[in-house]
């Protein structure tokens, strides 16, 4: 944060403590609407209503729910009357008009789409229909199109005469049927002859993706080819809509956030529940209580091996080391693995050579890991086997841990479970589990040379 925010944010917090609203209403008109969606992030839901309420101007009213979560957005909505909500929406884009209302309690969603004007609670429904984190869901239906038949000249009066459409640097054609048939950018029809068609100078050739299709994937194809929007079409290849790089870009934080969270054990919800513990803990519990059942089958084990462990009373200063290492090896690879596929940088058919790679990689620092920790080992009890014991399960753990790393992303994804959620925590527990198998097991192997 920049000295200017933390200032505004410091400024907003004071004036809310003393209950100075009339001098936080003058602030937030002088403030940037981009500013203010800025402070909500760090004020809870109580401090942000209080600062939505105050915002006087609808249209920058809806710029700040614009730049907010959509969950976040309908909850500060609902607490004002249905006619203001009403006002604010229409400001919005129709897109994002849609996002905030499907997150909204059903009656009070109808009631509102019963008050819009025909023309915005229809292409608010509409957009409904769509998945909210498919291009569907993410699309702007407020798109500028030009008909094949068009003259250049004909075409530059049309962009003229358009009005509060989403237009970038591309342009849009159809035929007759609405059909999505070319692309040509402004500097293209500005510099050939007005008499010409567009069907003779468009590009026919157009980089498009189906209402149904992942935003993930819609992200990836933007980033790949560096387009600035893409057009939205239906299994009839008719245009419905556009999504330019604001969107995409939207979309990545979003994603990202999500995948922060997952891989964490925690969920995004908890932002919504401020200082609510209880909620926030049973959000939680889950991916904790698996860490638990990790811990007791990981104390079993050395239950069993307790006679080897009682013989070899130094084989317990070395635990930690070889599941905390395993564990962060595991975590490692889990990483590279969730991340390639959230990319598209992986995918089944690369499985193998990612696999054998890390594999190598675990060897490698498994190796020099288990070197020096094996030489500590001997150096401070003065027994070389017991450093080789060591080092040598060291070496085997990570080996494992590594391709544990690749094989459990791989099968979450596989099954069909996301791989974010679910591979942090049985990695990092499997590898607790392998980690003290694998070292009891080469110490009971040389017991005899340990005694």
């Amino acid at each position: 944060m920049d000295q200017k925010q933390q200032l505004l944010l410091d400024a907003t917090r004071r004036l809310i403590r003393r209950g100075a609203f009339p001098n936080l209403a003058k602030l937030l008109t002088k403030s940037h609407p981009a500013d203010i969606a800025h402070l909500f992030r760090y004020l809870d839901l109580k401090d942000q209503r209080i600062l939505f309420n105050l915002i006087e101007d609808a249209e920058k009213s809806a710029y700040v729910l614009a730049e907010l979560d959509h969950a976040t957005g309908a909850q500060l909505l609902e607490q004002l009357d249905k006619e203001t909500i009403t006002e604010v929406l229409q400001e919005m884009s129709s897109d994002d008009a849609a996002d905030i209302i499907g997150n909204m309690p059903q009656e009070l969603a109808d009631e509102i789409l019963d008050i819009m004007h025909d023309e915005d609670s229809e292409e608010i429904e509409h957009l409904l229909q769509y998945d909210e984190d498919t291009a569907g869901g993410i699309m702007s239906t407020e798109i500028f199109s030009l008909d094949e038949d068009l003259t250049v000249k004909d075409a530059i009066e049309a962009i003229q005469q358009a009005g509060d459409v989403e237009m970038v640097f591309y342009l849009y054609v159809v035929n007759e049927a609405g059909q999505l048939v070319g692309v040509l950018s402004l500097r293209q029809l500005l510099t050939v002859l007005p008499t010409k068609k567009l069907s003779e100078i468009m590009i026919t050739d157009v980089l498009s993706v189906r209402t149904d299709v992942d935003q993930e994937e819609v992200a990836r194809i933007v980033e790949k080819y560096n387009i600035l929007a893409i057009p939205v079409v239906d299994e009839m290849n008719s245009l419905k809509g556009i999504i330019t790089v604001d969107d995409i870009i939207d979309v990545i934080r979003q994603e990202a956030t999500e995948d922060i969270y997952k891989m964490a054990g925690a969920n995004e919800e908890e932002l919504l529940y401020g200082y609510k513990a209880f909620k926030i803990a049973r959000l939680r519990l889950p991916w904790l209580l698996v860490n638990l059942f990790g811990g007791v089958a990981t104390g079993y084990l050395m239950w069993l091996f307790k006679v080897t462990l009682k013989e070899v009373i130094a084989l317990l200063v070395f635990i930690p080391v070889i599941t905390g290492m395993g564990g962060n090896v595991g975590g490692q690879s889990a990483t590279i693995m969730v991340r390639g596929f959230a990319t598209g940088r992986i995918d089944f058919t690369m499985l193998r050579q990612v696999f054998f790679k890390e594999v190598r990689v675990g060897m490698i620092m498994g190796s020099v890991c288990g070197t020096t920790v094996g030489l500590l080992a001997w150096l401070w009890h003065g027994n070389p086997y017991l450093g080789l014991v060591v080092g040598l399960a060291m070496v085997v753990a990570m080996v494992v841990a590594s391709s544990m790393g690749v094989i459990a992303p791989a099968a979450f994804k596989k099954l069909g479970i996301d791989p974010a959620i679910a591979s942090m925590p049985f990695v990092q527990t499997a590898n607790d589990i392998t980690g003290i198998l694998i070292y009891f097991a080469t110490a009971t192997a040389f017991i005899s040379l340990l005694r």
